[in-house]
């Protein structure tokens, strides 16, 4: 993790992911007790070093890091292990 975002990096996750933004995470490689990919979260705010601050459908509350966790934007009214399977296939 780099706590040296540009100012511009960190300007285009504040617009990109705004609060209330759906995501969905796919896979946390670094982080030692993970949200299970599939899980849905909501973003509250992007900190000022770019991490997304979520709180997810099961309760819990983690920052993911854009260019180390692999999640995804969440349409509305779309299934997030459809997204998974759509991703996985191309």
């Amino acid at each position: 993790m780099n706590p040296f975002i540009s100012r511009e990096m960190l300007n285009f996750y504040r617009q990109k992911y705004p609060a209330g933004t759906k995501i969905c995470v796919d896979f946390m490689p670094n982080e030692p007790n993970p949200v299970k990919s599939g899980t849905i979260g909501t973003v509250n705010y992007v900190d000022d070093i770019g991490t997304l601050h979520c709180i997810f459908e099961n309760g819990r509350t983690l920052g993911v890091i854009p260019g180390e966790d692999s999640f995804h934007i969440v349409q509305e009214q779309e299934n997030c292990q459809e997204q998974q399977e759509i991703s996985i296939n191309m």
